[in-house]
C-alpha cells in the first residue's frame, strides 16, 4: 500500500528536531569540558562554545527545519509528497506476478 506524506505540521516538526539536535549538541559538551579544565586561553574560549553547542544546535535546528517544513509543504502541493509503501504486520508482501516481471 502506498501512502504519501503531503503536508508536514511546522511546529510539531519542528519541536522534535530541536529535542533531537539539542541531544546531539551534549557531544559536544562532554568534548568541551576537557578542553575549558585543562586547556590553554583559546582551548578554554573553543571549550565554552562547546559547552554551549546544546543550546546552539537546537535554535539552529529549530529554525532551519521550520524553512524546510515550509518549503516542503509548498513543494507537496505542486508536486505531490514523499511516497512510501507500508505493510500491516504480518501482511505477507506483494507479488510480483510473471507478467509484470
Amino acid at each position: 500500500m502506498k501512502k504519501q506524506i503531503s503536508r508536514i505540521s511546522v511546529l510539531q516538526s519542528c519541536k522534535i528536531m530541536t529535542a533531537l539536535y539539542v541531544l546531539f549538541g551534549f557531544v559536544y559538551t562532554l568534548i568541551g569540558i576537557p578542553l575549558v579544565i585543562f586547556g590553554n586561553v583559546q582551548f578554554k574560549v573553543m571549550g565554552v562554545v562547546y559547552c554551549l553547542m546544546p543550546v546552539i544546535l537546537g535554535v539552529f535546528g529549530f529554525l532551519f527545519f521550520a524553512v524546510f517544513a515550509a518549503v516542503y509543504n509548498l513543494l507537496a502541493k505542486r508536486l505531490g509528497g514523499v511516497e512510501f509503501e507500508v505493510l500491516t504486520v504480518g501482511e505477507a508482501p506483494p507479488q510480483i506476478s510473471a507478467s509484470a516481471a
